[in-house]
């Protein structure tokens, strides 16, 4: 079965992660345009005013009236180190500030949206019901899913796992490769694809800054390989916090999306400043332009206004 990323208990004849239940997708045409927002690295964290930050990206959304909203994971900051009661309302809060938004959020999983994982922070550990997915799962639904809009297929992926010494690793599992298998066999082979993943698949980070190690998700390879004789367009993702655009091979592009929270509210990471996707389709084709929301003129504003 597809899995999707949309509430049951508003959408009946859809799936359960898209928390935005008041709202109804556009009605479906013939068109073959349409555009669609992509929010990464969101990062509610409210003694840092993210709520009021959050709620300019949301306004200026509306604004440019896509026909729906995906995040890059990252909601929250963070429910990594455990303490169930603050973790809740996090969640609680992302999800109360959402309703904000005038079209469907699709969401996906980050590795602050992991709960608990931290084992030497977190109060509680493996054995609770809510590790690492559960709370995301209870609170969103599937952590990878598909939907299909105006003749576009857009598959949600969970890029993430924990490693032995508990510590978050881009990884996709096993059980999610086989659903990606049987996903696409219901897919036309030319049919455009967009997949989205919080940690990139593909990312520059580590040559450009010259870093050891890898920004990446280790076995990205194997989704790209399963995505061979399709028509994949795009891959957004996040993690990193910056700006980061390509096309590999005349074969797919891939865009990192920037950050809604930029520095943890503070500021710029990397230089990019805080802002999100606005992605517009026509037919076969795509074009992308980086939304400012507003958040540094703001945040600038109140700094000169404390002095």
């Amino acid at each position: 079965m597809t899995r999707s990323g949309l509430a049951l208990a508003s959408f009946p004849f859809l799936s359960k992660s898209c928390q935005n239940s008041s709202k109804e997708p556009k009605e479906e045409s013939s068109e073959t345009s349409f555009e669609f927002a992509f929010l990464t690295d969101i990062h509610i964290k409210p003694e840092m005013n993210a709520p009021k930050g959050f709620q300019m990206a949301i306004n200026k959304v509306n604004e440019l009236n896509p026909d729906f909203v995906l995040t890059g994971g990252d909601l929250v900051y963070d429910v990594m180190r455990g303490d169930h009661k603050k973790s809740e309302s996090l969640f609680d809060l992302y999800k109360q500030l959402i309703q904000g938004f005038k079209m469907p959020v699709y969401n996906c999983i980050g590795n602050h949206d992991l709960f608990g994982i931290y084992e030497e922070e977190s109060p509680e550990d493996e054995n609770h019901p809510d590790y690492k997915y559960g709370m995301w799962e209870r609170h969103f639904g599937d952590s990878y899913y598909s939907f299909d809009h105006k003749g576009w297929h857009f598959v949600t992926l969970n890029s993430l796992d924990v490693t032995h010494d508990k510590k978050y690793k881009g990884f996709f599992n096993q059980d999610q490769l086989e659903w990606l298998k049987e996903d696409l066999k219901k897919v036309n082979n030319s049919t455009p694809i967009v997949i989205t993943t919080h940690i990139p698949m593909i990312c520059t980070y580590s040559q450009l800054n010259g870093e050891g190690g890898s920004r990446t998700v280790a076995n990205a390879f194997e989704v790209f390989i399963i995505l061979e004789a399709y028509n994949l367009k795009l891959v957004l993702q996040g993690h990193i916090h910056w700006k980061e655009y390509g096309d590999v091979n005349d074969r797919f592009q891939f865009l990192t999306g920037g950050s809604i929270a930029g520095n943890g509210w503070k500021g710029r990471r990397h230089n990019t400043k805080e802002g999100f996707v606005k992605i517009k389709v026509e037919s076969e084709d795509f074009s992308w332009e980086y939304v400012d929301h507003g958040w540094e003129d703001e945040r600038l504003k109140a700094e000169n206004r404390a002095i």
